[in-house]
């Protein structure tokens, strides 16, 4: 891997790091208002969004959900799309998106202490001990089968630190349009304001399986992991859908004490890959993989008998007229990316602007060392709200999702 030479970027940098922040408030805003429409204007709205001519959809409880086709992005179905609650380990499909691309897989770093500082208290832990050599490919599938926190700070640590991570996805945030997002903890640990949605998160893994090494690890299975004395031991994905879904390919689970259970998933059948992901079923573990199964179910048995009700939308780099999306959708990729209520034209393109700069400047720095909106509901042929906020526990935040170990001293 070459080091890129030093070069100043220090002016250029500075604004975007200080434009960013307001940026993702002033979209904050938006979509705490209702006036979301990234996407199209039927996922601003509250209530089961599908086509009235589709086949029924299953009985869920979750808060919000989305089951969308990967390769068309089009949205077949969505239930409180854009509400903006805490991903928990979700948002690291969006950290392995920002930084997987930057570290040959087999490039090999030895974990020091301050590598592993400051990991939240109850944290999932793969079991990285400071003094041991890890291989980037080793970090990744601690991160992805066991949504090991300390695979994130060490990962984080050879990108330059968690503030430098943080702020870059932020900026590959905003690249995906995904503006119900606010990052403030890399690995989706419970912060006070870190907020996504399953319109977000849907985007999050569209992007990340568009790279080979993503979709490799979050596939994975089982793997061995290295631990003391050159021994090693074995670490099996928490994904519960790995192995028991017809198809299933991925991607990513969570939970936190505030912010339940989450997950996003995917499948293919027969050339086909439908995304689908749930936030906060009221009750059961299990309930999060089980309504996303019956999800994935309907999705495929609906193909060619739904009309999208919207659409997946591309990065701002990738942004240009298109047509509207195979099925007739009623937004076209350029609409529904556009949307109403989020910026102005002016605003929109000077935004887009700022994005490019604050990424080009990251680029050529020199390379690092190697809830809110609640509501209960019941779902099925009809859904409905009861108009209750669900209850958040002011314990610690706990992660379940990994083998717990002492954090190193």
């Amino acid at each position: 891997m070459r080091d890129f030479p030093p070069i100043s970027r220090r002016g250029a940098l500075g604004l975007a790091a200080a434009a960013l922040p307001s940026a993702l408030l002033a979209s904050g805003s938006a979509a705490a208002a209702g006036r979301s429409v990234i996407g199209g204007e039927r996922l601003a709205r509250s209530g089961v969004q599908v086509d009235g001519g589709a086949p029924d959809l299953p009985e869920t409880n979750s808060l919000s959900w989305v089951v969308a086709d990967a390769g068309s992005g089009e949205v077949l179905a969505a239930y409180n799309a854009h509400r903006r609650m805490p991903p928990a380990s979700t948002l690291k499909m969006l950290f392995a998106d920002t930084v997987l691309p930057k570290f040959d897989r087999s490039l090999r770093h030895r974990v020091t202490a301050e590598d592993l500082a400051d990991i939240g208290a109850g944290s999932s832990l793969v079991g990285i001990e400071a003094g041991i050599t890890y291989t980037v490919e080793q970090l990744w599938l601690g991160v992805f089968l066991r949504s090991g926190n300390d695979a994130v700070h060490v990962l984080c640590s050879m990108n330059g630190g968690v503030d430098r991570t943080v702020r870059e996805m932020r900026a590959r945030a905003l690249e995906l349009q995904a503006n119900d997002t606010h990052v403030v903890s890399p690995d989706g640990y419970d912060t006070p304001g870190q907020l996504s949605s399953a319109y977000d998160l849907t985007l999050f893994a569209r992007a990340g399986l568009r790279n080979p090494d993503f979709r490799d690890y979050c596939r994975t299975q089982v793997a061995h992991f290295p631990g003391e004395h050159g021994s090693t031991f074995e670490i099996q994905n928490t994904n519960r859908l790995l192995g028991r879904y017809q198809g299933v390919i991925g991607v990513k689970n969570g939970y936190t004490t505030n912010a339940g259970n989450t997950f996003t998933g995917a499948a293919e059948r027969d050339g086909r890959t439908l995304l689908v992901t749930v936030m906060h079923p009221e009750s059961g573990y299990d309930e999060v993989y089980k309504e996303a199964a019956a999800l994935l179910d309907w999705g495929f048995g609906a193909t060619g008998r739904v009309t999208p009700v919207g659409a997946l939308v591309p990065p701002l780099s990738e942004l240009k007229s298109s047509p509207t999306p195979r099925g007739g959708g009623e937004v076209s990729a350029t609409t529904a990316a556009k949307g109403s209520g989020w910026f102005g034209p002016g605003a929109e393109a000077g935004l887009v602007a700022l994005v490019a700069a604050f990424i080009l400047a990251i680029r050529r720095r020199p390379r690092p060392r190697a809830v809110a909106e609640g509501g209960r509901r019941r779902a099925g042929g009809g859904n409905r709200s009861t108009g209750r906020t669900p209850e958040r526990t002011s314990a610690p935040s706990t992660e379940h999702t990994g083998r717990r170990r002492r954090r190193p001293s």
